[in-house]
């Protein structure tokens, strides 16, 4: 028989719970068990038995000057970035904008810290701050930092 000639099937119909023997689930205990909380009356999901529930024995956190903002850090730029840059570029956080290496709001915001990973092997000048390690593979190639 293929899957196509089989007849349509309807929908089975839910039972209705709690309408005597002849609904087809229990009579008595519908399903529920016997006795208890829960076999009488619906449960609140965060209901925790009479304990203190979890909601109320965490500390208060209400009103302005409670939550400190996150700490911003600036946009890193790693050296290995900077391989595409002209000789003797002038580099700074507008020409990193321009360039797509980093967006302008971002700079705006948190501004920009060049990194050491990788190498650089044009000569540049630099008026971003910088790490120690991208400071001297910078004057190593024969550029310098501002």
């Amino acid at each position: 028989m293929k899957l196509q000639s089989m007849p349509k099937t309807t929908k089975r119909k839910k039972k209705r719970v709690g309408r005597g023997y002849g609904s087809g689930k229990g009579g008595h205990t519908v399903g529920r068990g016997a006795k208890g909380q829960k076999a009488r009356s619906k449960v609140k999901i965060w209901f925790e038995g009479g304990q203190l529930a979890l909601i109320r024995r965490l500390p208060k956190t209400r009103g302005k000057g409670k939550f400190k903002p996150l700490k911003s850090s600036p946009v890193i730029v790693k050296l290995k970035d900077l391989t595409g840059v002209t000789k003797d570029a002038v580099i700074t956080e507008a020409t990193l904008a321009e360039a797509g290496i980093v967006k302008e709001d971002e700079v705006k915001k948190f501004g920009v810290k060049i990194l050491g990973d990788g190498e650089i092997k044009t000569k540049v000048t630099v008026k971003v701050p910088t790490s120690q390690k991208a400071k001297e593979k910078i004057e190593k190639a024969g550029g310098k930092v501002e």
